[in-house]
């Protein structure tokens, strides 16, 4: 507890980073690029180190499951959030995606999973969301909106507020749910706040479906530090889920540069 608190300022201005620096990046390099940055566990990595730090490998294996039951309603969140925010103001489509998150957390939370059938689900998830959401991915920004230049710090302020909370609140509550709590869609509700007053609901909601593809990347490297948390230890497990989630996305954008045939 006292190493997660005392690296709580660090992972907190993490997150406030990813959520600025995904936002210019949605503006300047497009959807896809802010959405792989977006969903590399760069948030949800410090939480993990700070539990390995705190726990032992058999806790940390636990949480990784946990936070699988967080990542797939990610895939509730996503669709949810790219069909309302065509029509709907930031307030609605955001409160609608929450909604989901939270109802299909707690009907996969109440089937209490194991790891390969969890696995499987994320896989599914992902990319059934993935096809649903392709139709609305080429949206572009309607054109520049002028903010106040406190606009962008305040809202990551916020998310570095929210961040504190979920870690000090994690200390008090099991494995499974800190790695719930881990997995709370922080970073992807502060990119939509940001994202959609000043570029628009549909192209905010072109880098938010872009996403889905890199958090079944996520998926994948829980599963991994699942697997390789006891056997092999706490630190050797992050690394490799680390491997697996970058290199996935970086596959992902390697194949998305492919010429169509």
């Amino acid at each position: 507890m006292i190493a997660g608190l005392a690296l709580l300022p660090l992972k907190m201005t993490i997150a406030a980073s990813v959520v600025v620096g995904c936002s210019l990046l949605a503006e300047r390099a497009g959807p896809l690029v802010a959405a792989m940055i977006a969903t590399l566990p760069i948030s949800l990595g410090p939480v993990l180190v700070f539990l390995a730090l705190d726990h032992d490998a058999a806790f940390l294996a636990a949480s990784a499951l946990g936070t699988m039951n967080a990542n797939v309603t990610h895939a509730g969140f996503i669709l949810t959030y790219v069909l309302l925010a065509q029509r709907h103001a930031t307030l609605s489509a955001l409160m609608g995606g929450q909604a989901v998150w939270i109802a299909v957390l707690l009907a996969v939370r109440s089937q209490d999973f194991s790891i390969w059938p969890l696995a499987c689900l994320n896989v599914l998830a992902f990319l059934a969301v993935h096809a649903l959401v392709r139709p609305y991915l080429a949206a572009r920004a309607r054109g520049p909106v002028k903010l106040s230049r406190f606009a962008i710090p305040l809202r990551a302020g916020c998310v570095a507020l929210l961040v504190g909370i979920v870690t000090v609140a994690s200390e008090r509550v099991g494995p499974t749910w800190s790695g719930v709590l881990a997995g709370l869609p922080i970073v992807l509700s502060s990119l939509i706040v940001i994202l959609q007053p000043r570029i628009g609901g549909p192209a905010a909601a072109a880098v938010i479906g872009s996403g889905a593809l890199g958090l079944l990347g996520t998926g994948l490297g829980l599963v991994v530090v699942h697997l390789a948390a006891v056997p092999l230890g706490s630190w050797i497990a992050l690394a490799l889920g680390l491997v697996v989630s970058v290199g996935w996305n970086l596959l992902v954008m390697r194949l998305s540069r492919r010429p169509a045939p």
